[in-house]
């Protein structure tokens, strides 16, 4: 007689394991600790096996019949559902480890070395949150254009058109990445461009009038928050790296008494240079009685760690300046660029090293900490001084510098 669920929640565990038949193979077993599990018996080239379907109550007796009748159709096909079973369980493993987010963490650790570490976390933070919840567990060759496009529509429809293409920008490197170690046969992301209102690029607020500047060093000199914070703004100006590189500058890289800082670039992974000026050596000197022990010259609430990101920002707009339109940390390096080279008439290509910028010339090459170094010490001092100038109130016409 076929089983049926009174008689499936009334039957109790005995000594020694039992079972109860439904017929055409399927059977439920009884264990001695309770548990109720489906069985299939069947035949295949002349031997015995068994098929486990499930157990109750997670596995209902009518779908344990349906899996029954799944088996049966397949055996009817000559094809031994046992067979099949561990056939699916290992495509499905397979799958799973070549989902999107499988190849595209793989991708990321080989490459996040040779980034910078502020530019490594906004990768994995965009694919983290904007990417893997709906692609992530997605074999990666199954994966669509409109797929893809579906994605970066939650981006681009909360406004952030800029993020939108840089995760387009991102999916492609995977796609990519995919292609090269054979889980994917071409760049579905590819099939997208032009698919994004283009993106509105706008550069780093900064102030370059002179009359400006004078106005913002005074206010910096006015700054009335930690002596840590104060530095940091007050150095800004001075040496005009990257906001980055500033923060998370370590005392183990500076001279102070050769007047130089030594580091390596986070944008292009160069060797780079810094000569400090006497003002620059001055702040650093009264900076290293507070913070010398410690490994930053700049540390945050948590010694350990350097100085937030935000703090340069947040401290400018203390000061009441607009850090969307008038001055951000990275604007003190515009700011230099313009002055030098229309006030103080410094070459670019002197100016353009000193920004740790690629650049090469005429016999192609290659940028070097090192190079017109003689100049661009001249250069630093010739800067502060300028900006000394400017902050008394003295004249600020053009001065030629060379």
């Amino acid at each position: 007689m076929s089983l049926t669920d009174v008689a499936i929640k009334n039957a109790r565990p005995r000594d020694k394991a039992y079972r109860i038949t439904d017929g055409a193979g399927m059977y439920l077993e009884i264990t001695p600790s309770g548990g109720k599990h489906w069985r299939l018996k069947y035949r295949f080239s002349g031997k015995e096996k068994r098929l486990a379907l499930g157990s109750y109550p997670l596995v209902s007796l009518k779908d344990a019949r349906r899996r029954r009748d799944d088996a049966r159709r397949l055996l009817a096909n000559g094809i031994d559902p046992g067979v099949e079973r561990r056939i699916q369980k290992a495509a499905a493993v397979a799958r799973s480890a070549n989902s999107f987010e499988v190849v595209a963490r793989e991708w990321f650790a080989r490459q996040a070395p040779t980034w910078a570490r502020s530019h490594a976390d906004k990768v994995i933070a965009r694919l983290e949150n904007d990417v893997f919840p709906w692609l992530g567990g997605r074999p990666i060759a199954d994966i669509s254009a409109p797929d893809v496009l579906a994605v970066l529509r939650r981006v681009e429809k909360r406004g952030a058109l800029d993020t939108a293409h840089r995760v387009h920008q991102n999916c492609g490197q995977v796609f990519r990445y995919a292609i090269a170690t054979g889980r994917a046969s071409r760049d579905v992301s590819a099939d997208l461009r032009g698919a994004l209102a283009p993106a509105q690029h706008t550069h780093f607020a900064a102030i370059t009038q002179p009359q400006e500047v004078a106005e913002l060093l005074r206010a910096l000199d006015g700054f009335q928050g930690t002596f840590v914070v104060q530095c940091a703004l007050r150095l800004g100006p001075l040496l005009f790296v990257r906001p980055g590189e500033l923060r998370t500058a370590h005392w183990r890289d500076f001279d102070l008494e050769g007047a130089q800082w030594r580091y390596n670039v986070s944008k292009t992974r160069t060797d780079h240079l810094v000569p400090l000026s006497t003002q620059a050596v001055s702040i650093l000197s009264d900076l290293h009685a507070l913070t010398g022990h410690r490994q930053f010259v700049f540390p945050g609430r948590d010694v350990r760690k350097p100085m937030s990101g935000a703090a340069v920002n947040a401290a400018l707009r203390r000061l009441g300046y607009d850090t969307k339109t008038e001055i951000t940390g990275h604007g003190f390096r515009a700011m230099a660029r313009t002055i030098l080279h229309e006030q103080l008439r410094f070459p670019c290509e002197v100016i353009e090293h000193q920004l740790a910028h690629r650049v090469a010339d005429n016999l192609g090459t290659a940028y070097n900490r090192t190079k017109f170094i003689d100049d661009r010490v001249r250069m630093m001092q010739v800067w502060a001084d300028y900006l000394d100038k400017l902050k008394a109130g003295s004249p600020v016409a053009a001065v030629d510098a060379r």
